[in-house]
């Protein structure tokens, strides 16, 4: 698919967040504190596009929440409900976007854009990537249609699925270390290169459900059950097990699951390796018993959107823990093949 220029205008609602894009020197660090409509004007705004401004809320994004992500998707789907409205783009500090975007993709009906961007420098810069960034995810908004979340930075599309921040500092932060870009801008037009796989989105959460809790907890020389357990102690409804390798821990470990599984704690199993997907490969603690103790692979899916999905596969209304759990294999992609009469009841939930 490639954009190509009409002129027919194009009414682009900009929802602002905070982040490094809104972020302003405090005499002791960087804080986000700048407006929407302070971010919007300092950057160009394409041709025949028309910029509307949600001041949502405005923190640095390593201070975001569950109820922070909830009041962000209903935002944009309270948006969306305007026909007139061509595109959405959401300003959000590059810590825990890779999250943020892919919470709202699962929940992403209409073929219309989501664009996430923001910057690495801060508000304000001389050397700011903020504006060309936002102009850029502007353009993206305002021409592509039917490729759900995407993430705009640095003259690059990515899905919201898969991508995560690969580089603390640089300016092209953002890569799916397992996949490949979905396009590029240049030249005044976006080139898309794929159309991104998505599992079919989940209705919104009911208002008024309380969050629950889940935790990531990572496996390393020497590891043991304690913080796993704790976190279970602590009240987790799932937690996502970050493992060695192609996802590895220990024997202990896995009998430390099992006993969560027994309790109706949902177990994700990831890894701290930064491309490939876990596999059932290893004994002895390994993939393979920790799978058979119930933990459900993770696919490719590095860490932070393992717990997005386990999370959202626990804000749907599911009649029982068996559809969670194949609700959470459709969310997570991964290797296992659910039975598929009660997968498609699951997504239908």
């Amino acid at each position: 698919m490639k954009w190509s220029r009409d002129d027919r205008p194009r009414r682009v609602v900009v929802i602002s967040t905070g982040g490094t894009i809104a972020s302003r020197w405090t005499g002791s660090g960087y804080a986000a504190d700048a407006s929407g409509d302070d971010v919007v004007a300092t950057a160009a705004v394409p041709d025949h596009v028309s910029v509307e401004v949600v001041d949502l809320f405005n923190v640095n994004s390593s201070r975001m929440t569950t109820d922070r992500q909830l009041a962000l998707l209903r935002a944009v789907h309270e948006t969306l409900a305007d026909p007139g409205v061509d595109g959405v783009v959401v300003t959000h500090g590059t810590d825990t976007l890779e999250e943020s975007a892919f919470f709202v993709d699962l929940h992403h009906t209409d073929p219309r854009p989501v664009v996430f961007t923001g910057a690495q420098r801060p508000f304000g810069a001389g050397d700011g990537d903020g504006p060309a960034n936002l102009y850029d995810a502007l353009q993206v908004a305002a021409t592509v249609r039917g490729l759900g979340v995407l993430v705009v930075f640095d003259g690059l599309v990515h899905a919201a699925r898969g991508t995560v921040k690969t580089k603390t500092l640089a300016s092209d932060p953002f890569a799916d270390p397992s996949g490949e870009r979905v396009g590029r801008l240049g030249f005044g037009r976006v080139d898309i290169d794929r159309e991104p796989v998505r599992p079919a989105p989940l209705p919104l959460p009911a208002d008024g459900r309380p969050a629950p809790r889940v935790d990531i907890v990572m496996h390393h020389s020497d590891g043991d059950p304690v913080l796993f357990d704790a976190a279970v102690a602590a009240g987790a409804r799932g937690v996502v097990l970050v493992g060695t390798g192609a996802g590895n821990a220990t024997p202990e470990i896995a009998a430390a699951v099992a006993r969560a599984v027994d309790q109706g704690v949902h177990v994700v199993l990831s890894t701290r390796v930064s491309a490939g997907p876990v596999a059932e490969v290893y004994t002895g603690g390994g993939a393979v018993d920790l799978a058979a103790a119930g933990a459900v692979l993770a696919g490719t899916l590095r860490p932070g959107q393992a717990r997005i999905a386990l999370l959202a596969a626990l804000l749907a209304d599911t009649p029982s823990t068996e559809h969670r759990t194949a609700l959470l294999r459709t969310l997570l992609g991964g290797p296992e093949n659910p039975d598929p009469a009660v997968a498609a009841a699951a997504a239908a939930a």
